[in-house]
């Protein structure tokens, strides 16, 4: 899961040697970034469903299998339009191996060591985001800008390989189902409802990752609100005639799971974005190299890691406070961020203060990412494991390339007249105003809790 969703963040200090090696357009490099997200974001709820019913282990073991050859086709890739393919490829096996891993902890874990689980996986989601910049800067350091982006794909190998080997001695074969069993409604795929989401992300998504299409983009929005209520038109008709919907919209009236999928959206709609300004920040507007730019997001990696594990082994006896408190910590860090880059722009700091405000980011992230996960999934059924995670990723993947496409124009226009220090001032601004929306729903939550005399806190079976 490392390696997939380092495939988000390490491409976006590469794309300048993407297009020095390649002699990739602007359109093409857009094609770059937006296949991954595009793929990885449809398939998610369909892939969870399917590993509720057919199993996990062989899910798995196919996206990471399809994620390392499109990893080779890519860093082989002879141009610009291979390696577009080999990144909708890629997105297909990320989407595919990641509602496993969260399907395979609900499954086998239970009570605290679900929270401690969850907090290894919230490690691995914070450093993935923050770490890839370092990856990808240090590679092209090492191997040259014409050809260092194709190591960026390379290097996924080996640890696929690893994957796979220890997939297959370590992850329980699914059961086998009697025919009987196998024919009955509630183990239906339900490729209707999976194709209607599918094609409903797709238009919701496809504007925000895609601006080459311009204003026509937009006109995906409404196109995609209709397939949303066609979708849940069909999952109710389908429930109705017996059978088991791909996602049971009964989840939804689950407060925890309502309220945390929101929760993951807004966050991640504002914090992604961060990690991209510095880059933007650091390279464009200072001149400094990709490997400086991702160097500075190194501690808030660390930290990260190390919050996270804290938090999942406390998220059953602190609940939604630790999501609040995390959500404070990231507006403090943002606005300790933005001071530093006024001081910058007067000389009297280095950019490398930084280190400790976006440290402050990376400690966030840990405090929300993992007991938000605990929580949104603690009262979820087993037999929609699966499928409520691809639904929450799915959340964390639209929050994602909303937040981006939002954040970055936010970011261009201020440029337009202003300088970098303005710009980027401004980008975290806009990323405040999201980080404050998502504490309020946080918050909202929280109360609701004591109001009705819940304790905030996922369910131990």
């Amino acid at each position: 899961m490392f390696m997939s969703l380092v495939g988000v963040s390490i491409i976006n200090v590469v794309l300048p040697s993407i297009q020095r090696g390649l002699g990739a357009s602007d359109s093409d490099l857009q094609w770059v970034l937006s296949g991954y997200a595009l793929t990885f974001g449809v398939i998610l709820v369909a892939a969870g469903r399917a590993g509720d019913i057919v199993g996990r282990r062989p899910l798995f073991i196919a996206g990471v299998a399809i994620f390392t050859l499109s990893s080779v086709a890519g860093g082989l890739a002879p141009d610009p339009m291979s390696l577009n393919i080999a990144r909708f490829v890629q997105g297909l096996g990320s989407g595919l191996l990641n509602p496993q891993v969260f399907g395979m902890i609900q499954q086998y874990f239970r009570g605290p060591e679900r929270g401690r689980a969850y907090g290894a996986l919230g490690s691995v989601i914070g450093v993935s985001v923050a770490i890839g910049p370092v990856l990808g800067g240090l590679i092209i350091q090492l191997a040259g800008e014409a050809q260092g982006w194709r190591w960026t794909f390379l290097v996924n190998v080996p640890v696929g390989v690893v994957a796979i080997v220890l997939a297959v001695r370590w992850f329980p074969r699914p059961v086998r189902v009697p025919r009987s069993e196998a024919a009955r409604g509630d183990r239906d795929l339900d490729p209707v409802g999976a194709v209607l989401l599918g094609l409903a992300v797709l238009a919701v998504l496809l504007p925000f990752v895609e601006r080459g299409l311009g204003a026509r983009g937009w006109l995906l929005l409404p196109v995609g609100a209709g397939l949303v209520a066609l979708w849940v038109w069909w999952e109710r008709s389908y429930r109705r005639r017996g059978r088991a919907p791909m996602v049971d919209l009964a989840l939804f009236r689950i407060r925890s799971f309502s309220v945390g999928t929101v929760i993951a959206g807004t966050y991640f709609m504002g914090v992604t974005s961060v990690w991209v300004l510095v880059a933007l920040y650091v390279q464009n507007g200072l001149g400094r190299s990709a490997l400086e730019a991702g160097l500075i997001g190194l501690p808030a990696a660390l930290l990260s890691a190390a919050s996270s594990n804290w938090a999942g082994r406390r998220v059953f006896r602190l609940g939604r406070q630790i999501v609040i408190a995390g959500i404070c910590i990231a507006v403090v860090g943002l606005g300790l961020s933005i001071a530093v880059v006024q001081l910058v722009e007067t000389g009297v700091l280095s950019v490398w203060w930084m280190l400790l405000t976006l440290g402050l980011i990376g400690t966030a992230q840990g405090m929300v990412i993992t007991p938000n996960q605990t929580l949104t999934l603690g009262e979820v059924p087993l037999a929609y494991s699966g499928s409520a995670g691809g639904v929450l990723q799915t959340a964390q993947r639209i929050g994602t390339a909303m937040g981006l496409a939002i954040i970055t124009a936010v970011l261009f226009a201020v440029l337009e007249t202003s300088g970098w220090t303005v710009a980027i001032t401004a980008g975290f601004g806009a990323t405040g105003l999201l980080l404050l929306v998502t504490l309020a729903v946080a918050m909202f939550d929280q109360r609701g809790a004591r109001g009705g005399g819940r304790t905030g806190r996922p369910a131990r079976g």
